[in-house]
């Protein structure tokens, strides 16, 4: 059973919740299904020291809402907490599990983009990447840079020069969070309806399909994944975490993104309260 939601503090006050993460508390608060701490954002994430609101003074279990973190954070993290009485459900193994996409890539076979991985910093041969994918994108273990200046994707008139370039610009925008090694990834045609992607982000929880929500700002009328899809992923080996669908051109659907529980954000629009309610009878 979960009875405890860990939230992060605001940067300035460790009594107030982080402003961004403010209407998932709020609801959290009006379930009245959880007691509710805070963990001290600035101490944390700049000086890796876990200050707590309170302490729990029996054991409890609890779900973190909050943002990412490396792998060997979220261990410490995990740990620093255990001897607080505070037991998350995501454990260290699970988290780096589906945080890390390379991890848990193979799992979904043709349901993904096909994707080439390298080491941080070592130089990728372009003109073999250009053998394997017509058009192909760039991420690391765990994000990409869009939104910048950095292509949405290359195509064969990329040269070695010139990719160089701009991998010198993803390193620089990445920056502290550049987690694990460099992603090349097939470039998909997605559907657009109205200028918009028709991406979906679906919770796991306890093995089951918790929430489907649309999740790239497209209308109510758009199609949504294949139900016997979403079922095939909801036996990972974790017990909260998040995959993120996406229709192609052509109608049919791949596996975009995968994602710990804990640090995936819910969709615009989502019914936050309803969420929080699935999430604490799912693990009752």
């Amino acid at each position: 059973m979960i009875n405890t939601i860990l939230f992060p503090s605001s940067y300035f006050s460790i009594k107030e919740v982080d402003e961004d993460l403010k209407k998932e508390y709020e609801a959290v608060k009006e379930t009245g299904l959880f007691d509710v701490i805070l963990f001290g954002y600035d101490k944390w994430f700049n000086e890796g020291k876990l200050i707590l609101n309170h302490s729990p003074s029996l054991p409890c279990n609890a779900v973190m809402r909050g943002w990412m973190m490396k792998p060997e954070q979220y261990t410490v993290f995990y740990e620093k907490l255990y001897s607080h009485n505070i037991r998350l459900i995501t454990t260290p193994e699970e988290y780096t599990l589906m945080h890390i996409f390379p991890n848990i890539y193979s799992v979904f076979g043709d349901d993904t983009a096909k994707m080439k991985i390298f080491p941080l910093y070592e130089q990728v041969d372009i003109e073999s990447i250009k053998k394997t994918f017509d058009r192909f994108m760039v991420k690391d273990f765990v994000k990409s840079v869009k939104g910048t200046e950095f292509p949405r994707f290359f195509d064969s008139s990329v040269t070695q020069e010139k990719f160089n370039e701009y991998m010198e610009v993803f390193y620089k925008y990445r920056g502290d969070l550049l987690t694990g090694g460099i992603c090349i990834k097939e470039f998909l045609d997605l559907k657009y309806y109205d200028k918009k992607t028709n991406e979906y982000r679906v919770f796991y929880i306890n093995n089951k399909i918790a929430s489907v929500s649309r999740n790239s700002g497209q209308e109510q009328y758009t199609n949504q994944p294949p139900a016997e899809l979403l079922e095939k992923y909801s036996n990972l080996s974790s017990c909260y975490y998040t995959i993120d669908y996406a229709e192609l051109s052509d109608g049919t659907w791949k596996v975009i993104e995968a994602g710990d529980g804990s640090v995936s954000g819910l969709s615009e629009n989502q019914n936050i309260y309803s969420y929080f309610r699935t999430l604490f009878y799912a693990f009752e």
